[in-house]
């Protein structure tokens, strides 16, 4: 029997999704433009990074070549490697939005076929009606924000009023998400915790994808800084997802990271917690040497999207993934043999777009392993070809949606 290792690398678009006009995100390019934003020495930042994007073991990969047929260009001043090993590819989105549920559940072979709720712009973005239950509910004063905001920025705009009152800071984006920022100690994590339950439950007749805690510390706007007790509240995937089916065959999956939260726990055998990318490295590395045959390992890796897309952090962005590419052969050393590593991404999300949303892109698929043929597998028309590509390495039956590429 066979392991296999699936990495998500949050948020790492390559452009060129057809339906990105409908999004408002014709153009946009994760990867393209990091690239050219380097190359142009625009990706520099004294005492962290500089010159054009250098991933040598993700190219050799694939990654070029993946862009390549993603956007009909290969990224600027990033060096053509001479072999590629590996299956490398790109694939297409057909689920319903551009959010982190949609995309995680279709590379895990279950499309979204209907259409999220989403909060309006303008003055006040949630219903009154809403916030009256969810203050009635959960014993609040109040709440601050009742916008569309970047996490950080909501909370240096409220942080010191929030301590003030008790009042949390509540707040949405694009995506289908209703997100609370509250002082761990001041409000409390746990509190924190039992309000986002609440919510969640209010929120499920409006069918919104997610409620976030997003916990902070720090006494003043200089000071506050979100922590790595991040909870996700999510609804349940609309029908059986790869992990399901796993976990019916008798297999286990080892969830690292958010993913636990993704899925709602649902198809999940074990949760491993790490925050940060290279910390999430360190247990993903862990946890290979713990799994079984016939196990998947399944991990996200959300600093790429969290500090650096959604804030528009080009250098930053860069240097996370110059970060990730060099521990690659770590993982590498690690496999044995019918082992299968598949890397990909769940959306885009443009550090030089407008705004601070995710983008409507195409994402990476790069395959590597011990017996793992080097070819080019084109561009996917879904997300859930890589779902039922593990589906069919690991030897279970195959899913309703999607096609190997083995």
């Amino acid at each position: 029997m066979a392991r296999a290792f699936l990495f998500v690398l949050d948020s790492f678009g390559i452009g060129g999704a057809p339906d990105a006009p409908s999004y408002g995100d014709d153009g946009s390019d994760t990867l393209g433009h990091i690239a050219e934003f380097c190359s142009a020495g625009a990706g520099d930042r004294k005492g962290l990074r500089q010159g054009p994007l250098a991933l040598p073991n993700m190219s050799a990969l694939g990654l070029l070549a993946a862009a390549k047929l993603a956007t009909g260009k290969v990224p600027d001043g990033m060096p053509i490697p001479e072999r590629v090993f590996g299956l490398h590819g790109a694939a297409s989105e057909v689920s319903h939005g551009k959010d982190t549920p949609s995309g995680h559940w279709e590379i895990a072979g279950t499309p979204v076929m209907f259409d999220w709720g989403y909060f309006p712009e303008g003055d006040e973005a949630f219903p009154a009606d809403l916030v009256e239950a969810i203050c009635r509910e959960a014993n609040l004063p109040g709440i601050l924000g009742n916008c569309h905001a970047s996490g950080t920025e909501v909370i240096a705009r409220f942080g010191e009023e929030h301590i003030r009152t008790g009042k949390p800071i509540c707040y949405t984006s694009s995506d289908s998400v209703f997100q609370i920022a509250a002082h761990e100690t001041h409000f409390g994590l746990e509190r924190l915790l039992e309000l986002c339950q609440i919510v969640r439950k209010l929120l499920d007749p409006l069918n919104i994808g997610r409620v976030i805690a997003r916990p902070f510390i720090g006494e003043t706007v200089q000071t506050f800084e979100r922590t790595g007790n991040r909870r996700d509240y999510s609804v349940l995937p609309p029908e059986p997802t790869l992990l399901d089916r796993l976990v019916e065959a008798g297999r286990k999956v080892h969830a690292v990271g958010k993913i636990g939260d993704i899925f709602a726990h649902q198809g999940v055998s074990r949760v491993i917690k790490a925050n940060g990318n290279m910390a999430l490295m360190d247990a993903t590395l862990k946890v290979m040497d713990e799994a079984e045959d016939g196990d998947l390992v399944f991990t996200n890796f959300v600093d790429f999207d969290m500090l650096f897309g959604h804030r528009r952090d080009v250098p930053g962005y860069a240097a996370a993934l110059e970060a990730f590419d060099r521990r690659l052969p770590e993982v590498h050393r690690k496999l044995k043999q019918g082992d299968m590593v598949l890397m990909t991404a769940d959306h885009g999300c443009d550090p030089t777009w407008r705004g601070t949303d995710h983008t409507r892109e195409r994402v990476p698929i790069m395959c590597f392993g011990p017996g793992v043929r080097s070819r080019n597998i084109g561009v996917r028309n879904t997300y859930a070809d890589i779902g039922e590509t593990i589906a069919a390495h690991l030897g279970i039956e195959p899913g309703r949606h999607g096609r190997s590429f083995l």
